[in-house]
């Protein structure tokens, strides 16, 4: 079960004030493992689908349901917001934001607002931003399709319980509907983040043009496809 909310504040303000202007996360973008538990992104699927179960739902995320919130993470997390001396409590659910997802043209800003020694940085940090999400759509989507194929067989062994109390059965479909609204998010999610690219993209244009944009808009094309390819 995952920690009481209180507990995790103090883990995660804890693990904050001791980094002192070190990065929050580790390699692709996931959050450095002395900071990270197993049920770091629990609060995900409250969060995604907060009608409350009383009492609550009292098994573990399976594996793969850890794991589906682990890789829908950083994929609902702002580029910009990465390693930052907040990172880890955003990690954890604690950090506030935009609900649920950030202003359209708040990636452009902050990537106007940050300090680059050229433009062609900027376009750089766009494609580079823009190719770790196509990187990481791949693997969440392979999990949310198991994932759901396992809620499928869940939802359908209901009808063969014996004994099932209401409480049982409110409960699994609560954690079914959790685990569905997560891989929404997701979907929502880099749909607005396209949007953001888009935006951002347009304004260096203007701003800096070069013949980087033709590979920005490559980029973004093929993570559109992407996108369109795992919603089918």
């Amino acid at each position: 079960m995952p920690r009481r909310p209180w507990r995790r504040l103090l883990a995660a303000v804890a693990a904050a004030a001791s980094l002192a202007g070190c990065g929050t996360n580790g390699d692709f973008g996931r959050v450095r493992t002395s900071l990270a538990t197993d049920n770091t992104h629990y609060w995900m699927g409250p969060a995604a689908a907060p009608d409350a179960v009383d009492p609550p739902w009292r098994h573990q995320l399976t594996d793969e349901e850890r794991r589906l919130r682990d890789l829908a993470y950083p994929l609902i997390e702002p580029p910009y917001d990465r390693n930052q001396w907040y990172s880890v409590l955003a990690e954890h659910g604690l950090a506030p934001r935009p609900w649920p997802h950030p202003d359209r043209a708040a990636y452009a800003s902050r990537l106007f607002q940050t300090a680059y020694r050229s433009q062609m940085a900027r376009y750089n940090k766009l494609i580079e931003d823009m190719r770790n999400d196509i990187v990481r759509i791949e693997p969440f989507f392979a999990v949310a399709r198991h994932v759901a194929n396992m809620d499928g067989k869940r939802e359908k062994g209901l009808a063969y319980v014996s004994g099932l109390t209401a409480e049982e059965r409110h409960n699994t479909l609560q954690r079914i509907a959790e685990n569905r609204a997560v891989v929404q998010w997701v979907s929502d999610s880099l749909n607005e983040r396209v949007a953001s690219y888009r935006i951002a993209l347009e304004r260096l244009v203007i701003a800096a043009p070069s013949p980087v944009a033709v590979d920005a808009e490559r980029t973004l094309t093929l993570l559109q496809q992407r996108i369109s390819a795992h919603r089918a």
